[in-house]
């Protein structure tokens, strides 16, 4: 008896098995393929800034701080960011503690189109928002929030292209329910290659 049913539950089971499968196969023969198409955004338009692209090195001017500020941009995603890194020294003073600070930001186009935003990461741990508005060669960074800004504080920016191998930076800041101070100023000259390997014989190291 018991070799009645095992034969016959073999014979059974490809018929149940083609059965559930029948179906499967009918649902597959009615399936249509679809192409689908996601619209892209357009891309920035970073001509006013693109200038900007490569390695610099600032010098604080007599009225900041002691120190010194390396920063590199880049693009990156097919040119739709620009990446901001960016080391920062400065000495302390009677007024200003010092600050060995670095920095990753990121500038893309504003939902408006007709401005940039620029998300800052920093070593301390902050994460700041700017608005980014272009007016010939200034460029101001406002403060607009952030994940994690200074808590109170406010920051901004103001940069002034020179010429085409120099700019100023001068970067604010303000107390709770105070006015904006300069805290410090920067002129940048850019890094060539030719000062970068003068720099590497004298065991400098101009790049962040």
């Amino acid at each position: 008896m018991n070799g009645f049913f095992r034969r016959h539950r073999l014979m059974l089971s490809p018929a149940i098995s083609m059965i559930l499968l029948l179906p499967a196969l009918a649902a597959g023969g009615e399936k249509q393929s679809s192409t689908y198409r996601i619209p892209l955004p357009p891309k920035p338009d970073f001509s006013s800034i693109e200038w900007l692209i490569g390695d610099w090195k600032g010098q604080m001017d007599k009225h900041s701080p002691p120190g010194e500020v390396h920063l590199s941009v880049s693009y990156d995603l097919d040119k739709r960011v620009m990446v901001f890194r960016e080391t920062l020294s400065l000495a302390e003073t009677g007024q200003v503690p010092a600050n060995n600070e670095s920095s990753f930001g990121i500038l893309s186009r504003a939902p408006s189109g007709d401005s940039f935003l620029y998300q800052v990461y920093s070593s301390t741990g902050f994460i700041s928002r700017y608005r980014v508005n272009v007016a010939g060669p200034e460029i101001d960074f406002t403060p607009d929030g952030g994940p994690q800004p200074l808590p109170g504080w406010l920051s901004r920016r103001i940069i002034q292209r020179g010429d085409v191998n120099g700019f100023t930076e001068t970067v604010q800041l303000a107390p709770p329910l105070k006015p904006f101070f300069d805290y410090y100023t920067a002129a940048f000259t850019r890094v060539t290659a030719a000062a970068e390997a003068k720099a590497g014989q004298h065991g400098d190291h101009p790049k962040p």
